[in-house]
């Protein structure tokens, strides 16, 4: 055998050497792990979940007008939020669980319209809000 045959082969059983050693250190690990993330046993579980929507709407409106003002100075609104998906938790473990779950939401408007006219004012400072909320999916918990 050659220098440079003895010295792939020396190349070759160092790269397996360090790959069992990693190999074994990965699947011990687990097993000596003195605060395991994944099955917290005899360890108190803390968990927050939330699903949360917020819209906000301010308007202002004014108008001034020596004649007749006609669909002017108007605020529309329109707002919508759905949900449908799933907010779900589950916790598992002898320790004491404390969990908090919650699925929110909240809607605002402020709607302000001042018209000075000299004549008819026709279809003006309306302030029209339209405001929907739908949550078709679950809030599920369970603790074991």
């Amino acid at each position: 055998m050659n220098k440079t045959n003895i010295h792939n082969k020396n190349k070759k059983l160092f790269v397996a050497s360090i790959a069992i050693v990693f190999a074994l250190a990965l699947f011990v690990s687990p097993m000596l792990s003195i605060d395991d993330a994944l099955a917290t046993h005899n360890k108190e579980n803390k968990a927050k979940q939330s699903i949360d929507q917020s819209q906000s709407s301010n308007q202002n409106a004014g108008c001034v007008s020596g004649g007749t003002t006609f669909l002017s100075c108007n605020n529309l609104s329109f707002q919508h939020q759905k949900n449908s998906g799933s907010n779900a938790l589950a916790q598992g473990g002898q320790g004491g669980n404390s969990a908090e779950q919650s699925i929110s939401q909240s809607q605002s408007s402020s709607q302000n319209s001042q018209v000075v006219s000299g004549a008819d004012t026709i279809g003006s400072g309306n302030n029209i809000n339209v405001q929907n909320q739908q949550n078709t999916g679950s809030n599920a918990l369970a603790q074991g």
